[in-house]
C-alpha cells in the first residue's frame, strides 16, 4: 500500500466508528425480542455482566492488537509475532466477516425494502394486510434479490471512499442521528395506549426465567452486538491514533452500543403491547409486526404521525444495518490492500462481489442463510474471539500490552485497573470462550 496510512481524526470519530460496527441489526432486530423471551430487566442485567466481563477483555484485545500491529489482523499478528503461524491464524477473522456479510446484507436489504415501502406510505392506511407482507416479500426471489443488491452498492460506494471520507465522515454524521431518530420513536412507543405495561416489562426483573439458555443468550447478544471476534473492532483500532485512549474508547463504544440497544427495547416493546402481541413472538417484532402497528395508527386518524414513525423506524435500521457492514467489509478490503497490494477500489468491488454472490444463495431456499448463521454466530466469532485474547494476553509481550492499554503510563485510572484488565485478558475471556464452544459440542 502507497503512501502514509490513514487514521480517525479525533476520539470522537474513533467511538462514532467502534459503535457504528458495534450498533446494527443486533440492536434493532435481535435484542428486543430476546430480552422479551428471557425475563426483561433481569436478562439486561446478565447482558450488561457479560459485556463487561466477557466482551470488553476481547474489545480490548482487538485494539491492542490493532493499534500496535498498524494493520489488519494478518498484518499485525505477523509484525507482532514475527515468525509464528500466527498470522495464519488470523486468516479466520478475514474470512469470517465475508461470510457474515453474505447473509447480513440480505436482511440490510429487508430494511431497504421495508423502508420504500414507508415512503410509500403502505403502512399508513387501510389497505393490504400487511402482516403478510414479511412472507410474501421474503418468499419471492426478485425482490429480495433487488433490495440486496442496492444494500451492498450503499455499503460499496462508502468503503470506496476511504477511511475519512468515507467510514468516519458516515459515522460521524448517522451515528449522532441515529441515536436522535431512536429516541424519537421511543417517546413516541412509550405514549402508545398500552405501551406502559411494555415499558414495565423492559425493567420489572423477571429471575425466573434466568437459566443456562438464557446466560448463553445474553453472553451471545454482547458477544454478536459488539461485533467482536472478526476483526472489525481490529482493523478501526489499527486507524487510531498512538494518544487515543484505548479504554477510554472501549468503554465509550460498549455504554453506547448498550444505550442503543436499551433505547431500542423502548421503541418496540411498548409498541409491541400496545397491539397485544407477545413480546417473545421472534425477529418478526420487527418486520411482521411493527408495519401492523404503524397501518393502525393510519386508521385510527393520526396518518401524518403513521407515515412519519415508519419512515423514521425503518431508516434507523437501515443505518444501523449500513454502519455495522462498513466495519465487516473494511476488515476484508484492508487485508487485500496491505497483503495482496491491490487498489482499495479493486478491492473493494471484488469483495463486494463475492458478498453479494454469496447473499444470492442465502436468497435461494437451500437452507444457506440459516447454516451460514449458525456456523459465524456459534463456533467462528467465538473461535475468532478466543484467538485474540490469547494472542494479547499470552503472545504479545507484557511490557507491550501494559504500555498500550496505559497509554505509556500516562494514564492514572488505566494503570490502576491494568491488573485486572490483564487478568480478564489471559483467564477470564479464554476460559469463558472455551466454556461457550464446549457448551455447543455438548
Amino acid at each position: 500500500m502507497s503512501g502514509e496510512r490513514e487514521t480517525f481524526s479525533s476520539r470522537f470519530a474513533v467511538i462514532m466508528a467502534m459503535a457504528g460496527s458495534a450498533i446494527g441489526l443486533g440492536n434493532i432486530w435481535r435484542f428486543p425480542y430476546i430480552v422479551g423471551k428471557y425475563g426483561g430487566a433481569a436478562f439486561i442485567i446478565v447482558y450488561i455482566l457479560a459485556s463487561l466481563i466477557l466482551a470488553m477483555p476481547i474489545f480490548l484485545s482487538e485494539s491492542v492488537i490493532g493499534r500496535r500491529g498498524g494493520a489488519g489482523a494478518f498484518g499485525s499478528m505477523r509484525r507482532l509475532a514475527p515468525g509464528t503461524p500466527w498470522k495464519w491464524f488470523s486468516l479466520l477473522t478475514v474470512i469470517t466477516p465475508i461470510l457474515i456479510l453474505g447473509y447480513y446484507c440480505v436482511v440490510g436489504g429487508w430494511s431497504v425494502q421495508y423502508l420504500f415501502k414507508a415512503l410509500s406510505l403502505d403502512f399508513s392506511g387501510s389497505g393490504a394486510d400487511v402482516t403478510k407482507y414479511f412472507s410474501a416479500f421474503t418468499g419471492s426471489l426478485w425482490k429480495p434479490l433487488i433490495s440486496h443488491t442496492i444494500f451492498v452498492l450503499v455499503m460499496a460506494g462508502i468503503v470506496l471512499a476511504g477511511v475519512k471520507k468515507g467510514i468516519e465522515a458516515f459515522t460521524k454524521l448517522t451515528m449522532p442521528v441515529l441515536f436522535v431518530m431512536i429516541v424519537i420513536i421511543a417517546v413516541f412507543s412509550v405514549s402508545l395506549p398500552g405501551g406502559g405495561k411494555g415499558v414495565e416489562y423492559l425493567l420489572r426483573p423477571d429471575f425466573s426465567k434466568i437459566n443456562a439458555e438464557a446466560i448463553a443468550a445474553a453472553t451471545g447478544q454482547a458477544f454478536y452486538s459488539l461485533s467482536l471476534g472478526v476483526g472489525t473492532i481490529l482493523i478501526y483500532s489499527s486507524y487510531m491514533k498512538k494518544e487515543e485512549n484505548i479504554i477510554s474508547s472501549g468503554i465509550g463504544t460498549a455504554v453506547s452500543d448498550m444505550l442503543f440497544a436499551f433505547l431500542a427495547g423502548l421503541a418496540i416493546l411498548p409498541a409491541v403491547f400496545s397491539a397485544g402481541i407477545a413480546p417473545s413472538e421472534g425477529p418478526g417484532l420487527v418486520f411482521e409486526t411493527l408495519p401492523f402497528i404503524f397501518q393502525r395508527m393510519g386508521q385510527e386518524g393520526a396518518v401524518w404521525i403513521s407515515s412519519i414513525a415508519a419512515i423514521l423506524f425503518f431508516f434507523t435500521i437501515l443505518t444501523a444495518a449500513v454502519t455495522s457492514a462498513i466495519s465487516m467489509l473494511e476488515a476484508g478490503v484492508a487485508f487485500l490492500v496491505e497483503e495482496a497490494g491491490m487498489r482499495r477500489p479493486v478491492a473493494t468491488i471484488a469483495l463486494s462481489l463475492a458478498v453479494w454472490a454469496i447473499g444470492i444463495l442465502c436468497i435461494l431456499p437451500f437452507g444457506v442463510f440459516d447454516a451460514l448463521d449458525s456456523v459465524c454466530t456459534t463456533w467462528l466469532m467465538p473461535l475468532g474471539g478466543l484467538l485474540f485474547v490469547i494472542f494479547a494476553g499470552w503472545v504479545i509481550p507484557s511490557d507491550v500490552l501494559r504500555e498500550e492499554l496505559t497509554q505509556g503510563g500516562t494514564a492514572p485510572f488505566n494503570i490502576k485497573i491494568y491488573p485486572v484488565v490483564r487478568f480478564a485478558i489471559r483467564y477470564i475471556a479464554p476460559l469463558g470462550l472455551i466454556a461457550i464452544l464446549l457448551s455447543q459440542l455438548i
